[in-house]
């Protein structure tokens, strides 16, 4: 997925970035991570539009099924109408028509119930990859902002927020 690659490169740009000695601070190209924020609003819709094209192939799945189900029927039909003629024949192509009738309806039902249970699956399991990949790339811009302004922070002077081991944050004075 394209996300995947813009979060690999923005993950190698921290790793190439210029580190500022005596700290676990980086300076970034604000141009660069910048271009890579774009590209990240870009790529989400792509990712998006091909779950909804997984999607889509639901109604292939069910269109086939129902000119199956109608293929099915037509046959038992134009059989039945063949054997019309025959008086003793024609109370068993009733009742075999019938049961043809009954058993494409049932294989119709059975496909197309197969193919919503496959669409199900396949929306739930495009919507935890979604989610997962967005809860990545959540943690891996929160870490990189909080580079930033650190590094902003420590370059002006000012009080910066430190980021420790545990999570918690704590203030100290650069002066």
């Amino acid at each position: 997925m394209e996300i995947n690659n813009i979060v690999d490169r923005l993950e190698a740009l921290i790793a190439t970035s210029v580190r500022v000695p005596a700290t676990q601070k980086t300076f970034l190209d604000s141009r660069k991570v910048q271009e890579l924020m774009d590209q990240l609003r870009l790529a989400v819709p792509q990712d998006i539009q091909a779950a909804e094209e997984i999607l889509g192939s639901k109604e292939e799945i069910l269109n086939q099924a129902e000119v199956e189900r109608r293929k099915i029927k037509a046959q038992a039909e134009e059989e039945f109408r063949s054997r019309l003629d025959q008086t003793e024949v024609m109370k068993e192509a009733q009742k075999k028509s019938s049961e043809m009738i009954q058993e494409a309806e049932h294989k119709a039902h059975k496909v197309l119930s197969q193919s919503q249970l496959e669409a199900r699956t396949q929306k739930a399991e495009i919507d935890t990859y979604a989610a997962k990949t967005l809860r990545n790339l959540e943690r891996q811009l929160n870490s990189n902002l909080t580079s930033i302004r650190n590094g902003l922070a420590l370059l002006s002077g000012l009080e910066t927020m430190e980021v420790v081991a545990t999570g918690s944050h704590s203030l100290s004075n650069n002066n």
